[in-house]
C-alpha cells in the first residue's frame, strides 16, 4: 500500500518558536513526518508540502493548490493533514475528484505538544484509508465522516454527525 500525504499546515504542524512580534507560532516542517518516522509503518508513504499555513489563512487560490496537488497525485490513497477551523471548506472543494479516496485530518494541539491528538488523528486516518471507498473523509477525535454528513460544533470544537 503507497500514501500520499499532503501537507498543508494547520494546528498540528505548528511550533512556538517565537516569543513576541506577530504570530506567536510558525507553521514548521510537517508533522506526519516525525510521526511515522516514529512508529516504522508497514507501508509505502511520500509526503508533499502544499502550503504552511494557519487555516484560517487559507485562501480560494490556495484551495485551487490542494485541488491540483490531489488530482496530480499517482496515488489512489491521499491524506491531507489541515488546520481544523476551515478543514470543511477544503473538503468541499476536492470533492469532485473521482477514483480516490481522500481523508483530510489535522489535531486541535500541536503535534509538539505533550498532550496533542495529532499522532492519534494520523494513525486513525491511515487504518481507515485501508477500509474505505472512493470520496472524501473527514477523520478527526476516532471517528470518520463524510466530508457532506459532519459539521463542527464551535463551542466544543469537536466534530460530529450532521
Amino acid at each position: 500500500m503507497e500514501i500520499t500525504i499532503i501537507t498543508t499546515g494547520g494546528s498540528i504542524d505548528k511550533d512556538y518558536p517565537k516569543p513576541t512580534k506577530g504570530y506567536a507560532f510558525e507553521i514548521g516542517p510537517p508533522a506526519a513526518k516525525r510521526i511515522l518516522e516514529k512508529v516504522k509503518p508497514n507501508f509505502n508513504f511520500k509526503i508533499v508540502s502544499v502550503l504552511q499555513k494557519d487555516s484560517l489563512d487559507i485562501t480560494d487560490d490556495d484551495r485551487e493548490l490542494i485541488l491540483k496537488a490531489v488530482k496530480n497525485s499517482p496515488s489512489e490513497k491521499i491524506i491531507i493533514t489541515h488546520g481544523t477551523d476551515t478543514i470543511l471548506k477544503t473538503a468541499e472543494k476536492i470533492s469532485t475528484v473521482k477514483n480516490k479516496i481522500i481523508i483530510l485530518t489535522g489535531a486541535t494541539r500541536p503535534e509538539r505538544f505533550v498532550d496533542s491528538d495529532a499522532a492519534f488523528n494520523l494513525g486513525c486516518a491511515i487504518g481507515a484509508i485501508s477500509v474505505l471507498k472512493e470520496g472524501v473523509h473527514i477523520v478527526m477525535q476516532g471517528r470518520i465522516y463524510p466530508w457532506d454528513k459532519c459539521r463542527r460544533d464551535e463551542e466544543t470544537g469537536r466534530f460530529e454527525d450532521k
